[in-house]
């Protein structure tokens, strides 16, 4: 067994360990996640995150930390925006609160499966055309520049989107939860619940945002490893950011300015290289802290000012 068969074997024992930790000890079916429980898995997952990031630093050096913890931030300020997303969902199709749990695992776990089979084509492709991370970097400015401009007040319009469309023209929906499950029967016909089409939407919701955020991490490092467990690290703590942010969604004001800016930056990092210009990944590492700490520290003092309690 070689060098990074073991690197992954540790990965895939961590996971297992803090999936059973977190849904066995931090979590029960049915029960409602106070804010107090929400911040200590997030402490949890964002630890455990780090404390991989020392493992790779003991056992691949300096580099690929530096690598592996600027696309782990990247990713996980990018999982923010998902949050946001995500809250309208469940606002969207009046989930339960005692389902949100289980709901968010499920669909982040089908997230984490789409991601892997993107990131395995990505590399696959980027190992043969190289050229595509210049298209990558391109399509990240644009994304980056779109996304500043964009008001924060532009809602997502759910009735709208394409697979809540599709699903009600294809399936047989009723406006219940089932009392939590999938589907319900009536009059011996079966029948899709909304926590059915929340699981559907989180999980292609997610894809969305990783046509942005798997090609940003290629801007950071091609590393198999390091893509693969950054971005799997970010999306399951997706569920814990869920509940610790749900009530403070207006907080974070200048945040898509933040990500905006990160997204700008690592498509002009990946773009440089057509003229030979490397930016360090330390480089990389200051500044995306500075913009996603510097945005939700202004967020903060703007709402501190124009709502005192």
């Amino acid at each position: 067994m070689n060098h990074r068969q073991i690197t992954y074997l540790i990965f895939g024992a961590a996971l297992i360990f803090a999936l059973i930790f977190d849904l066995g000890l931090l979590s029960k079916k049915g029960a409602v996640v106070t804010l107090r429980k929400a911040l200590v898995q997030t402490v949890f997952w964002v630890v455990l995150a780090l404390g991989f990031g020392v493992f790779i630093f003991v056992y691949d050096g300096q580099q690929k930390a530096l690598e592996y913890l600027s696309a782990y931030l990247m990713e996980w300020s990018l999982s923010i925006d998902n949050i946001f997303v995500f809250i309208l969902i469940f606002s969207f199709l009046n989930i339960h609160e005692k389902f949100f749990g289980r709901v968010l695992l499920v669909g982040i776990l089908l997230a984490i499966l789409f991601r892997i089979i993107f990131i395995t084509a990505g590399i696959e492709l980027v190992s043969r055309f190289s050229w595509l991370l210049y298209i990558f970097g391109a399509i990240l400015i644009y994304t980056g520049l779109t996304m500043f401009f964009t008001k924060n007040e532009e809602e997502t319009d759910l009735e709208k989107n394409r697979v809540y469309r599709f699903l009600k023209r294809f399936l047989p929906l009723v406006p219940e939860d089932g009392n939590g499950k999938l589907t319900i029967h009536r009059n011996g016909k079966k029948y899709y619940t909304t926590i059915f089409v929340v699981i559907i939407l989180l999980a292609t919701t997610d894809i969305v945002f990783a046509l942005d955020s798997i090609p940003a991490v290629f801007g950071i490092t091609q590393d198999r490893l390091i893509i693969y467990t950054s971005n799997i690290f970010a999306v399951l703590g997706l569920r814990s950011l869920f509940f610790l942010l749900r009530g403070a969604v207006d907080k974070f004001r200048f945040l898509q300015k933040g990500i905006a800016s990160v997204l700008v930056f690592v498509g002009l990092k990946m773009t440089s290289e057509l003229i030979h210009v490397k930016v360090p990944t330390l480089v990389s590492l200051i500044f995306i802290l500075v913009c996603i700490g510097g945005s939700i520290l202004i967020s903060m003092i703007w709402d501190k000012k124009h709502h005192p309690h």
